[in-house]
């Protein structure tokens, strides 16, 4: 796609609101890149394509810091919710009350869907996600997620999951998970306690593929490997290094996809992903408390 000097898509920038929580980047890798703990524009797009994916950043982006002076973004060319594969859709319009995570919907065998965290409330959003079909359970992986769960839930007419750990930060919850032992909370779908990161925090494992790990760990760019957030780890790095050594040795605990809430998501055979979560568990066992410091998190 040929552009002209004066093209609009020249001025794409980020505003100094942006929270550096790396939901931009992840949607246009090679477009946007982290520079001094926020995002910043890389370069103009060159194709449709690339354009594309700018716009699905700037409407993901929860601060909406992410602009093209001259250029309103057509309501035509918002992707979500975005399918990941033909099971898993990822639903954009993160929140800023929930620190920009990412939440997905997920396709079960009978037709319905679940939602894993939330994107910002809206009605025009909930009402374009229940088209897709019917939605039975929203799941909360700890504290810093509910912002929106109560009203999606009420919303759906769905059941509102948390675990006692966090319970606190959503009393009103319709389904409360207790103690360490998984759970089934529905045909196909596994509740694995992991306290860490939170004193509630919860990984949702679905299909023996999809693992929703919420802030417990992720897909690192920068490593290249599945790490944790020890600089934002709120309840105890040593919890969190005794859950996951208890998950990465429990047969059930199988998947393909790792999707956080913060940090990128990735697709690697059953058997890598159960390796690398082993190891990351090696790993975590070495750390000690450090000081908050969300900027320290390598993306």
């Amino acid at each position: 796609m040929e552009t002209s000097p004066n093209d609009p898509r020249d001025a794409w920038y980020v505003d100094s609101r942006c929270i550096n929580c790396d939901v931009a980047r992840q949607l246009a890798p090679g477009l946007i890149r982290e520079a001094e703990g926020r995002s910043e524009i890389v370069r103009r797009p060159e194709n449709d394509a690339e354009l594309r994916k700018l716009y699905a950043a700037a409407l993901a982006c929860p601060t909406r810091s992410i602009h093209a002076p001259g250029r309103r973004i057509d309501p035509a060319l918002d992707p979500f919710p975005l399918a990941l594969d033909e099971r898993l859709l990822l639903c954009g319009h993160n929140s800023r009350l929930t620190a920009g995570a990412n939440s997905y919907l997920l396709r079960r065998p009978s037709g319905t869907m679940m939602m894993v965290e939330t994107p910002r409330w809206s009605e025009q959003l909930a009402a374009r996600y229940e088209a897709l079909g019917p939605v039975t359970d929203v799941l909360l992986t700890h504290r810093d997620h509910v912002a929106h769960g109560r009203a999606y839930a009420d919303r759906f007419g769905a059941r509102l999951w948390i675990h006692e750990g966090d319970l606190d930060a959503a009393p009103d919850a319709d389904a409360v998970l207790r103690g360490l032992e998984p759970t089934e909370i529905a045909p196909g779908v596994l509740a694995f306690p992991v306290p860490g990161h939170t004193a509630g925090s919860v990984l949702y494992v679905a299909d023996q593929r999809y693992c929703f790990t919420g802030d417990s760990f992720y897909w690192s760019r920068t490593d290249q490997d599945l790490a944790v957030a020890e600089s934002v780890t709120w309840y105890s790095i040593e919890e969190l290094a005794a859950s996951l050594a208890r998950v990465a040795a429990d047969d059930r605990l199988r998947f393909e996809w790792v999707l956080p809430g913060h940090g990128d998501r990735r697709r690697l055979p059953a058997e890598e992903m159960r390796a690398r979560l082993r190891k990351l568990a090696e790993r975590t066992a070495t750390l000690r408390p450090r000081p908050i410091d969300f900027t320290a998190v390598r993306w």
